[in-house]
């Protein structure tokens, strides 16, 4: 993308284990790209071991690759509101769980914390969703989400529609474009998209 100007980014990780590599590259990337990366993560990012991997492995390469001490707790990500020292925030994966709870206000995590904070400054929030029933109980969310201020989706699409008829995933490749897209006030278009290849 050839950024010139630095950008001061929030990447905020929730616990969709399964796009952990790719976010690696998409925020190694960014790096690449002359932005600063704070990384904030969920308890459930911080705290679940899986089949993809272990949480703190994980944290720890995350840091390495940002050079930042990631945001922990809903303390350290509460003054990112009156410091306002964020550009853009980037939720990215964004369960459906964490898509819910923004919708309705609360913040009893981390990431949710520096939603609520960044929002009032009045700056972008990226989403880039990675959830089971974006076509079922969360589909209301996503379209509440998309009619709130200042929020900002990474383009998504089903995934695999045979097997999880209802799940839909970000095109996690095109976060970048949309972070500078959301920064000039525009939605990246088109917002569904269905670049996977067809589950038979």
């Amino acid at each position: 993308m050839g950024n010139k100007n630095k950008r001061t980014v929030g990447f905020a990780i929730t616990g969709s284990f399964c796009t952990y590599e790719k976010m690696k590259g998409v925020v190694r990337g960014l790096v690449e790209d002359n932005n600063r990366v704070i990384p904030i993560f969920s308890q459930a990012a911080q705290t679940i071991n899986c089949r993809f991997g272990n949480a703190r492995d994980f944290i720890i390469d995350i840091q390495e690759i940002t050079g930042e001490r990631g945001i922990f707790s809903i303390q350290e990500a509460e003054p990112i509101g009156p410091k306002a020292f964020l550009d853009v925030l980037v939720i990215a994966p964004c369960t459906g769980n964490t898509m819910a709870k923004l919708c309705a206000g609360i913040t009893d995590s981390p990431v949710l914390m520096a939603a609520k904070a960044h929002m009032r400054n009045e700056k972008p929030v990226v989403i880039s969703v990675s959830t089971n029933d974006a076509l079922g109980a969360n589909l209301k969310n996503i379209g509440e989400l998309m009619n709130m201020k200042n929020i900002y989706f990474v383009p998504f699409g089903q995934d695999d529609h045979v097997k999880k008829p209802k799940s839909m995933i970000a095109h996690v490749e095109k976060i970048p474009e949309t972070m500078e897209e959301a920064i000039k006030g525009r939605q990246l278009q088109p917002v569904i998209q269905s670049p996977f290849p067809i589950q038979s």
